[in-house]
């Protein structure tokens, strides 16, 4: 392919990726006013681990740190950990800063498929 024709069309690209960007952290902040709204804290036991952690937090939750991830790629590892802790959900920052870092994990919805796959396995897992 000719670069001339992948230089032509890399402004469409970059709207394209920034308006993907820019909609995932407009529609972060709202479920962030939301959930922050609704939510307050997550009462865990001391020693609560992932598994439990994740059982015990709301959709909306896992969702916003995906939209997170998306909207402020590896910004929302600070981001996230400091939702987390508001929320009283400690077992869940290591693993969403983790994330937050990865490249290329940004466009997977990595916590929403953790928390649908606690949800069907919670009798396999330990």
């Amino acid at each position: 392919m000719d670069t001339n024709v992948i230089l032509q069309y890399l402004p469409y690209l970059f709207f394209a990726g920034a308006t993907v960007m820019g909609s995932a952290l407009a529609l972060a902040s709202l479920l962030l006013i939301w959930v922050i709204w609704q939510i307050k804290k997550i009462d865990l036991p001391p020693n609560a681990d992932f598994k439990t952690a994740l059982l015990s937090t709301p959709l909306v939750v896992v969702i916003l740190l995906d939209l997170l991830d998306v909207g402020l790629n590896f910004m929302s590892a600070p981001v996230g950990w400091t939702i987390l802790t508001y929320l009283g959900l400690h077992p869940l920052r290591g693993v969403a800063v983790v994330e937050g870092f990865l490249p290329g994990t940004e466009a997977l919805p990595t916590m929403t498929v953790a928390w649908i796959g606690v949800r069907l396995f919670k009798n396999r897992l330990p």
